[in-house]
């Protein structure tokens, strides 16, 4: 009631300014709460007053307004203050027009030319939205693939990260996989246009998203070559001269192996891994990467493969 009264009588425009303030008086509250209720260690905790009818919509229009119209630094604590609005809220309170109004500035900004801090809390933000919204964000699905595609090249390493989670938690809601994993085979093969940071770092963050992708809804694959062609792309780079490169092309291999079934894995385990002693100090780290990757995907092996593998990582 007294945020409601406070935003009925101060525009928000003026109290953006204060927004610092009010997420810490936030902050402020849900500590008192929490201390009040015993404390819930590490677990969820939902803020009353937050989890009734309309309990946010106080709060939202001076967000945004940070969120849109903000300096760098009111749009890193506008962004990240909403990330704890929402974390504080039970889903059934965020459901509907509200989790799509809080959704529609997130993904508006974050392509735009903001310094590093400000992308990671739009972006974590924006996973908090995927994991409450569900399927009612399921027709924004392309605006958070293109997005999180995109931050994969950007220059800060903390960025590509946070874009390969937020990839992770869209692919419950995900349903045409296949252009994905075209773009980030294309991606991980150093194809891209546009701003890239270091090629070699963003190589290896599109072979982690990819690795990711397979995990998480590489069984949604309809087209045939959609797995072996990503396959074929962690063959091209296991040795790479970059050990990052290496050690994530050794992920999307353990992931293409588990999903292709025993006949390709062992194919893979043959010609790529055991077929020849004679390897530089990159092969023979691209080799035990691939077989960490594949042993550990639960990919089907037959037991002298396995033992070759394990004799090659412990030599």
């Amino acid at each position: 009631a007294a945020f409601s009264a406070l935003t009925k009588t101060v525009p928000a425009e003026e109290l953006v300014n204060h927004i610092e303030f009010m997420r810490n008086l936030v902050a402020s509250m849900v500590s008192d709460a929490r201390r009040r209720k015993g404390g819930v260690g590490d677990g969820e905790f939902l803020m009353p007053g937050f989890n009734i009818a309309k309990g946010l919509e106080p709060l939202l229009p001076i967000f945004q307004r940070g969120i849109l119209y903000g300096s760098p630094t009111i749009r890193e604590v506008a962004a990240s203050g909403l990330g704890e609005l929402i974390s504080y809220t039970a889903s059934k309170y965020l459901a509907g027009p509200l989790i799509i109004k809080m959704t529609g500035p997130l993904l508006r900004i974050v392509g735009d030319r903001n310094p590093p801090n400000v992308k990671i809390a739009i972006l974590r933000t924006l996973g908090l939205i995927l994991v409450k919204g569900g399927p009612a964000l399921r027709a924004f699905v392309p605006q958070f693939q293109t997005t999180f595609v995109k931050a994969l090249s950007d220059t800060s390493r903390q960025v590509r990260i946070e874009a390969t989670k937020a990839l992770a938690l869209l692919m419950p809601l995900s349903t045409r996989v296949d252009p994905l994993l075209k773009e980030l085979v294309s991606g991980s093969l150093g194809k891209s246009t546009g701003d890239m940071g270091p090629v070699a770092a963003v190589q290896a963050a599109t072979l982690d998203a990819l690795a990711v992708v397979l995990k998480k809804a590489g069984k949604k694959a309809k087209l045939k070559d959609s797995i072996p062609s990503a396959l074929d792309a962690s063959k091209e780079l296991l040795f790479h001269e970059d050990d990052g490169v290496r050690e994530s092309a050794a992920k999307v291999m353990g992931a293409c192996c588990l999903l292709l079934g025993a006949e390709i894995t062992s194919d893979v385990v043959s010609s790529e891994i055991l077929a020849s002693d004679d390897e530089t100090a990159e092969e023979r780290h691209g080799k035990v990467c691939a077989c960490h990757r594949i042993m550990a995907s639960g990919a089907i092996i037959d037991d002298s493969a396995s033992t070759e593998m394990t004799g090659l990582v412990v030599r």
